[in-house]
């Protein structure tokens, strides 16, 4: 695929600029007609295959879990998040910060048309830890459609770090970790065990397709509720290819497969931005923040 060419989906009636990138309206759903795919791939730092199957599927949403990290700075700096592609790409790739789901999977979603697979947006209730499960659109998933068809989630925090078979039934094991796909009336419950443990629900979805403003009332709320609990504790989260990383407030932790956790307590602001800036590249500069 050429990336500096302008190429037009007939399926999305959407314009893709590979050679840039503006603020143009577009009537499609809120999106740019324009995003460059190229500035997207250097920011999760992929160079490989292009071919729209279930091998790139996998190395993107790796990539991607590996470079963009899950964070809710800007619900605790004030600034305000807007579901739209141009909104989106300019937060997450040309000021090279993260998000939470519905931006990361968002934007994930368009990276993935331009680069031409069918990509649905998909509304999940997140799993309580004192039983039943969150609202509608508590979550964004996306499922992709090839040869055979794909849950895809980069904006979940610890989970999955390989698109999971819709389809599959049994278990799909990912290192030490396993998950399942369990129907539910017209839901579907996605399980996950680490190694020998229990079996823990994640989240439930359907498959019907969703566009960016079905999910504002649940941004809005995420943003501004203290019943939220992103509005409780800032929170900055990346996948390394030993384990993870993760900034909860004043505790950095970092975790590796077959070695445990480590936590690190911080003791001011100035320890805080030091390693948002040094492990997530994001600096800090009153508000709202930016990154570097």
């Amino acid at each position: 695929m050429d990336l500096g060419v302008v190429v037009k989906i007939p399926s999305q009636n959407l314009l893709i600029g590979f050679a840039g990138y503006n603020s143009i309206d577009s009537a499609y759903n809120g999106r740019s007609p324009y995003l460059n795919p190229k500035a997207y791939l250097d920011r999760i730092k992929y160079s490989g295959s292009l071919v729209p199957n279930a091998e790139t599927l996998r190395a993107l949403q790796l990539a991607h879990l590996l470079a963009v990290p899950f964070e809710n700075l800007s619900i605790h700096a004030g600034e305000p998040i807007t579901l739209s592609d141009d909104a989106l790409f300019d937060k997450i790739v040309e000021r090279r910060r993260g998000g939470f789901c519905y931006e990361l999977n968002g934007l994930f979603a368009a990276l993935l048309r331009a680069l031409g697979f069918e990509v649905a947006m998909l509304s999940a209730e997140v799993a309580k830890a004192e039983g039943g499960f969150g609202p509608d659109f508590d979550h964004m998933a996306l499922m992709v459609s090839l040869d055979e068809r794909w849950i895809v989630d980069v904006g979940f925090g610890d989970s999955f770090r390989e698109p999971l078979l819709l389809d599959e039934r049994g278990e799909q094991a990912q290192g030490e970790r396993s998950y399942r796909l369990v129907p539910d009336g017209e839901y579907l419950i996605l399980l996950e065990r680490d190694g020998g443990a229990e079996w823990k629900m994640q989240h439930r979805f359907t498959l019907r397709p969703h566009q960016y403003s079905d999910y504002v009332g649940m941004c809005c709320y995420h943003q501004t509720s203290p019943e939220s609990h992103f509005t409780k504790t800032r929170i900055c989260s990346r996948a390394t290819p030993e384990g993870r990383i993760t900034l909860s407030e004043m505790r950095f932790i970092t975790s590796r497969v077959g070695h445990g956790r480590q936590e690190r307590g911080l003791t001011n602001e100035a320890d805080y931005a030091a390693i948002l800036r040094e492990h997530f590249g994001i600096l800090m500069t009153g508000n709202p923040c930016s990154s570097i």
